[in-house]
């Protein structure tokens, strides 16, 4: 037998004395062959992207290796030294990152950033570095090689950086790329064209692919094996088609349990509801500024028009650059568009001045999709979501009794106001931010990507408890969403934004079993088992429940 590209023998890593548990990763073996792709898939906690980071000789400094060995291509990475692993990484490990925009440097062009792997590495002339580095980006797919290269990473798209985090990862033909959660931030479109890209290239350079993912849909797509992590230990592994198919530990199922159906569920009754919110013909333009707009007009928001009923849900769907979030902040007035009506019940706010809106906030709250960038880290959490009451003139000491109700409403322990949000994971924080927004008993709620960056079971324990508040609240809620399976369980209508307008419309059940539009279609297609959704449909409403 070829020996392995990667072996992981018995690998153990110690957390400091006051962590949760003794071993961040404990006694993991894994190995990963020649053109071969391994997923390993766990919730936040489980120890996947420290494995990544052990990989590459990157750990925090309060996590030590306790145990065990990493072999490259047969060489123990643990007994190396720091100058050896820095010819290690680039050249024999490449590695793609989860958030491109804060692992570029924000003051370099693309082609510099590029080019420094081959200088670091002491490989090529000056010359031939620049052309590897167009010849790279051209590889990735990218648009115009040469005004790419030219750019500075926020002149790009989302996904326009995190293929150039890929060019760079691949600049020296590596043994190994480790991708940690290259696309848990992307639309549909932009996952599945990354997904592909990574998958041919990995096919036509023979490279073995370490994937670290919590989202089953990219497993399916992409995983030749899976092993699953619980609390730093591997509780399943098999290929995608056993794990997928036949999980046998039930941390596996639950995992799998809790990824969002595209069918669904059965329609609610709103007949009678009150029209809670309503748009008319919402305009916003930007003004180009960037390297690539530069004298252009972008309408963000192209007479954008809808309504909500009473205890309605309505997804607002579309990939990045849509529109969506940019209509989702003018409804809250945070930034202020240039045209049309906003109305909240029979109030119109949208020719209100801020300071005649300031007290007509209590009726619209917004939900943010990062809850530790929303929220204060200097506060505890209970001044965190008794800071509305309180400037609306909410006596102190009861919009802090009333915040310690909030947290048991939303399933945290009451005395989880005296915390602060670092104290917290991330689904905490989440019903933080979902707290701290229902403060104010608003009658409509914006939430802007709320569970995006969440692991599946705490996604699905949010997304449910927003439901069970909006029963019990009467809520209507502007659901922003770039996810079409989130959307599908948690939305009564979708509108679909492209360029920003609404190119469709429509009854969720509808719109999935019969979409009207070629960009719903695309949208639709680019879903793992998004395009045989209609005949799901059907024959989950013939059995009378949604399908699985």
């Amino acid at each position: 037998m070829t020996e392995p590209v990667l072996a992981i023998d018995r690998l153990s890593l110690a957390l400091p004395a006051l962590a949760d548990r003794p071993f961040a990763i404990q006694d993991l073996s894994l190995s990963l062959d020649r053109g071969e792709t391994l997923c390993v898939v766990g919730e936040s906690g489980s120890g996947k992207s420290l494995t990544a980071l052990a990989t590459m000789g990157l750990l925090p400094k309060a996590v030590k290796p306790a145990g065990g060995a990493i072999r490259l291509a047969g060489r123990d990475l643990l007994s190396l030294s720091e100058r050896q692993m820095r010819d290690v990484r680039g050249r024999e490990i490449g590695m793609i990152f989860q958030e491109p925009m804060t692992s570029l440097n924000p003051v370099m062009r693309v082609r510099d950033q590029i080019a420094e792997t081959f200088e670091a590495h002491g490989a090529l002339d000056r010359r031939r570095r620049m052309d590897r580095t167009i010849e790279l980006i051209t590889e990735v797919g990218l648009p115009d090689p040469a005004a790419i290269a030219r750019a500075y990473p926020h002149e790009l798209s989302g996904g326009q950086r995190q293929r150039v985090m890929i060019a760079m990862a691949l600049a020296l033909e590596p043994k190994l790329i480790i991708a940690d959660e290259p696309t848990t931030a992307l639309d549909v479109t932009t996952q599945a064209q990354i997904l592909k890209l990574i998958d041919a290239l990995r096919k036509k350079h023979g490279t073995a692919v370490l994937f670290i993912t919590h989202d089953f849909g990219v497993v399916a797509e992409i995983a030749d094996r899976v092993a699953v992590l619980q609390h730093g230990i591997r509780v399943e592994e098999g290929t995608a088609a056993e794990v997928l198919r036949n999980p046998q530990h039930d941390y596996t199922k639950r995992l799998l349990a809790a990824v969002p159906s595209i069918v669904p569920p059965p329609p609610k009754d709103l007949a009678g509801e009150p029209k809670a919110f309503a748009v008319e013909n919402l305009t916003k333009t930007y003004k180009g500024r960037g390297f690539f707009r530069k004298g252009r007009e972008v309408k963000a928001a192209d007479g954008v028009s809808f309504s909500i009923q009473r205890g309605e849900t309505l997804g607002l769907v579309g990939e990045s650059g849509s529109g969506k979030s940019t209509v989702g902040r003018c409804v809250m007035r945070l930034i202020e568009p240039d045209d049309g009506s906003i109305r909240i019940g029979d109030l119109s706010i949208r020719e209100l001045s801020q300071a005649q809106f300031r007290p007509m906030r209590r009726r619209i709250q917004m939900v943010f999709q990062d809850p530790f960038a929303s929220l204060n880290p200097r506060r505890t959490v209970g001044r965190i979501i008794a800071e509305g009451p309180i400037a609306q003139g909410v006596p102190k000491r009861v919009a802090l009794e009333q915040a310690r109700k909030l947290l048991d409403l939303v399933g945290l322990q009451a005395n989880a106001a005296d915390r602060y949000p670092h104290e917290f994971s991330g689904g905490q924080r989440q019903r933080v931010g979902i707290a701290r927004a229902l403060a104010l008993e608003p009658e409509v709620l914006v939430a802007d990507e709320p569970v995006s960056a969440l692991d599946v079971s705490v996604q699905a324990q949010i997304l449910a408890l927003m439901q069970d508040l909006q029963k019990r609240l009467g809520l209507a809620i502007l659901f922003v969403t770039h996810d079409l399976r989130v959307a599908a369980q948690m939305c009564d209508r979708i509108a679909v934004m492209q360029r920003g307008k609404i190119v469709e419309l429509q009854p969720t059940a509808e719109l999935f079993r019969s979409p009207q539009h070629a960009y719903t279609r695309a949208l639709l297609a680019a879903v793992p088992g998004g395009q045989d959704v209609g005949s799901r449909i059907d024959a989950a409403v013939a059995i009378g429940s949604p399908a699985a």
